[in-house]
């Protein structure tokens, strides 16, 4: 028997992001970043008017409830979109979630009337920032000494800015 009989290429679906997802999201927020957001903090921003969020689950998985693989956090307001945040587990990186959640918060963005999105990214982080430029995201500005990991370094943060018209 061959081991992909056993193993299966993970499915994912992208779905809106509700009240009850926050703690999970809060606790994959706090395995991602050095200053982690309490559910509280996400359910208070989920419930603002122009906030949305989608999370990423798997849904070929054989248990009942898969632990959430990702999740983007975002807003429009007057016509300018931003990411607050997004996150996919170290487990699930290099299955395309981060491409999905934020073409998803794009798209969402896009049909609220967004014509700008801005989102804040660690100068260290290669990876999300060459994913940002994938989909079309350019510098247009930075933060020195912006953000502080958890041993108390501190490093900028570039921020990037796409146009949605």
């Amino acid at each position: 028997m061959s081991d992909s009989f056993f193993s299966r290429k993970p499915e994912f679906e992208i779905v809106d992001m509700v009240p009850e997802d926050c703690p999970e999201v809060s606790v994959l927020h706090g395995q991602r970043f050095a200053r982690p957001w309490g559910d509280g903090e996400f359910l208070s921003l989920l419930l603002q008017p122009n906030v949305f969020g989608f999370v990423a689950r798997q849904t070929n998985a054989l248990i009942f409830k898969p632990p959430m693989a990702g999740f983007v956090l975002a807003r429009e307001v007057a016509g300018e979109a931003e990411i607050l945040t997004v996150a996919v587990h170290e487990k699930q990186s290099r299955h395309g979630l981060g491409w999905r959640l934020m073409q998803a918060a794009i798209r969402h963005a896009e049909a609220s009337g967004g014509q700008e999105m801005f989102l804040e990214v660690d100068d260290g982080n290669a990876a999300a920032i060459a994913l940002y430029r994938k989909l079309g995201f350019e510098k247009a500005g930075e933060r020195p000494a912006y953000y502080e990991d958890r041993k108390g370094r501190k490093s900028a943060a570039l921020v990037m800015k796409r146009d949605l018209r």
